[in-house]
């Protein structure tokens, strides 16, 4: 008995030691606590590690059975008795023989796992985010790998938001942009080098980046002052230039989302060189005018009655119909309703594929009006716009913001779910608002409850 206690006793020195040999900055016992805990994170269901790991064990214990085989012809050797007397040592013949079992079974999981995570992270160390560890990046990313596919339409600082948002669900993004922008620097370049405006497809690739601080500031760069760069991003130079490497405005896109090594995807709309024409209500009179240009219809003082694009009928780019029709979340909106929103659902491709899709389809609306789109629209104005264009029961769902303690900038007004859009059982209203830019959404908000929205249709809401 009193040899059996003192070998518990020796067992308990070797595992403290061990455990202050690892870190030694804590008492042994948080220690041991926070070790159990990084450990059982490793054997959480979905991050594709326990195969891997007991296909190793399994590896080591082939290896150990060699090298046991090995030890024993050595032991029986009568030749070697002081071989005899070290590997007595070394295998502790001194203890009972289930102490032994459990000693070893201890250490040697403690080394592979040891071992493993420390060449992870040696592995991994150069492709992750300071601050982070292995075991979250990896269930991280297996959680988003496997989330739902979920496809947005619009364009400007809207699409954006949404994308910020989206990213931290799911890695199966893809976003629509229209390619009727003909201002700005977009316009010029398209104007010049005869390509589809790059504006929006920057300003999306840029949201979907994880490292979006450093890459926004790149992307969203603007020259000033150098003759022939003067208001150009770096990013739509960024994207000219790769067209004309690779050919085509649709493989330069796919190309910088892998410089940027972002999750998901940006597409054009159609490849067409299309313009969008409006109808605008002049104020005080019955006449309308045309108005030629995306750029040009907030513009004019009015309200717009009617939106089209020319050419009429372009073709849907075949990659945007492939996404629609396998995509669990179809998101409309938010952003500028007639010059980002409608010319994506007036590609009658696209339309078609969305009504074809099983999707749960979402029409999220502004937070604020838009001067020269949509002065003192409502939800419901903004939904009833969008169904005179493309006809009627479209939407699943749409989403409206119901928190309005901000103040506005001079000239826009809240977008509220008025009496008509609260008897529309489609309707779902709650607080979306960013405090910084109250004329915008929070893009963690938004993303969070379009996600419930998805799963309380589809299953029950997961953490």
């Amino acid at each position: 008995m009193a040899g059996f206690i003192s070998t518990s006793k020796l067992t308990i020195l070797l595992i403290t030691a061990m455990i202050l040999f690892v870190e030694n900055r804590k008492p042994w016992y948080m220690r041991f606590g926070r070790g159990l805990r990084q450990f059982g994170r490793w054997f959480k269901p979905g991050i594709g590690v326990k195969r891997w790991l007991l296909f190793l064990m399994l590896g080591i214990t082939i290896w150990g059975l060699g090298l046991a085989i090995l030890l024993t012809e050595i032991y029986i050797s009568p030749q070697q008795t002081w071989v005899i007397e070290v590997v007595s040592m070394v295998a502790l013949r001194f203890m009972p023989r289930p102490l032994r079992v459990l000693i070893f079974a201890v250490l040697g999981a403690g080394f592979i796992s040891w071992g493993v995570f420390q060449l992870n992270r040696s592995l991994l160390k150069p492709f992750m985010r300071p601050g982070s560890d292995v075991v979250g990046e990896i269930t991280q990313y297996r959680f988003r790998r496997r989330g739902p596919h979920v496809v947005m339409i619009g364009g400007g600082h809207g699409l954006s938001t949404l994308l910020r948002g989206f990213k931290d669900h799911t890695h199966n993004l893809t976003a629509i942009v229209t390619v009727a922008d003909d201002g700005g620097s977009s316009g010029r370049l398209r104007e010049t080098f005869g390509i589809l405006p790059p504006g929006d497809i920057r300003n999306c690739l840029a949201a979907m980046s994880n490292d979006e601080d450093l890459l926004t500031q790149l992307f969203q760069y603007r020259f000033s002052g150098a003759p022939g760069l003067d208001g150009h991003s770096f990013g739509n130079l960024f994207i000219t230039a790769l067209s004309e490497i690779t050919g085509s405005f649709e493989e330069a896109v796919a190309e910088s989302g892998r410089v940027l090594s972002v999750h998901g995807r940006v597409l054009p709309a159609t490849l067409h060189n299309v313009r969008l024409v409006a109808d605008v209500q002049l104020p005080n009179q019955l006449s309308e005018v045309r108005i030629e240009g995306e750029s040009r219809i907030p513009e004019m003082a009015g309200q717009v009655r009617r939106v089209w694009l020319e050419p009429n009928n372009p073709p849907a780019f075949p990659p945007v119909i492939q996404a629609l029709l396998g995509a669990d979340i179809i998101v409309i909106g938010p952003g500028s309703l007639y010059t980002s929103i409608l010319p994506n659902l007036l590609v009658p491709d696209l339309l078609a594929a969305i009504r074809a899709s099983r999707a749960l389809i979402i029409f999220v609306c502004n937070i604020a009006t838009q001067a020269g789109e949509t002065e003192a629209y409502s939800c419901y104005d903004h939904v009833c716009a969008v169904e005179n264009h493309i006809g009627k029961n479209l939407f699943d769902l749409f989403v409206c913001n119901n928190c309005y303690e901000e103040e506005l900038p001079q000239g826009s007004q809240w977008v509220k779910a008025d009496a008509r859009a609260r008897e529309d059982k489609r309707l779902y209203c709650a607080d979306l608002l960013d405090s910084d830019h109250p004329w915008r959404h929070d893009s963690k908000k938004l993303s969070q409850v379009l996600m419930n929205l998805f799963y309380e249709r589809t299953g029950p809401l997961l953490d």
